[in-house]
């Protein structure tokens, strides 16, 4: 496999909403988002920079990122997240904070390579604009009912995960959480374990996502935080 720098041009990323498609909304079956030309897209696709992982053998698009830098975000106006939480106590960190999300990976491909290339070429985004924060939704699905979410998101509330207050954030619309045992199983979604395993927090309460039928937990990760063993792995790596 290969990591691939951001793409610039407009018609690059339809290969980018294809296999989103195909892993958000087909697999999901989330039959109110299917449509005709089969592309997952949005109004921010076109003011961000998509950094992509290709199988070197195929060309094939085998894992997805979308970053939305500062000076793309003052131009869209607002973040992707504020669509579902209020981020009035972010105010000062605008300037040095890029917004990731939408992040994919092709089934046959999660060993845990492909996301360590699209970390390291994250963090390597990060330093190239001088950003000192990366913000994004981790999504935890509803399909159980939303008890895996409640479980994750109370034990996590109780632990180093948690943001200081100054930097919580409040969801537009909560995730109605059931009550659980404080030590009961839970599985935490991939994407959120590699936030976790960094150095981010999680800012509050999940918010309800009924579009895509899952939870949403904002992370936040100041690079800062990343501790030495991921600081090694991810800012050496030089992006292409």
């Amino acid at each position: 496999m290969r990591r691939r720098g951001a793409l610039s041009n407009w018609d690059a990323p339809v290969c980018l909403q294809r296999r989103r498609y195909k892993i958000f909304i087909e697999a999901g079956g989330l039959s109110s988002l299917m449509n005709a030309e089969r592309l997952d897209q949005d109004e921010f696709d076109r003011y961000c920079d998509h950094l992509i992982v290709r199988d070197s053998g195929t060309l094939q698009v085998v894992g997805t990122y979308r970053l939305l830098k500062p000076a793309a975000a003052r131009e869209t106006g607002r973040l992707y997240c504020e669509s579902e939480f209020d981020l009035l106590r972010f105010e000062h960190l605008r300037g040095r904070m890029v917004e990731a999300g939408r992040a994919c990976i092709h089934p046959d491909y999660r060993s845990g390579a492909v996301i360590m290339l699209l970390w390291a070429g994250l963090a390597g985004y990060l330093r190239r604009h001088h950003c000192d924060y990366l913000i994004g939704c981790a999504s935890i699905s509803l399909a159980d009912g939303g008890a895996n979410a409640s479980v994750v998101y109370q034990q996590l509330a109780t632990s180093q995960h948690i943001a200081p207050a100054e930097y919580r954030a409040t969801p537009h619309l909560r995730l109605p959480l059931q009550q659980c045992d404080a030590d009961a199983p839970r599985a935490i979604p991939p994407l959120l374990k590699a936030y976790l395993r960094s150095g981010a927090w999680i800012c509050g309460e999940p918010a309800w996502d009924p579009e895509f039928h899952c939870a949403d937990l904002l992370v936040l990760l100041p690079l800062a935080n990343l501790d030495s063993r991921y600081a090694r792995r991810y800012l050496t790596e030089k992006t292409a």
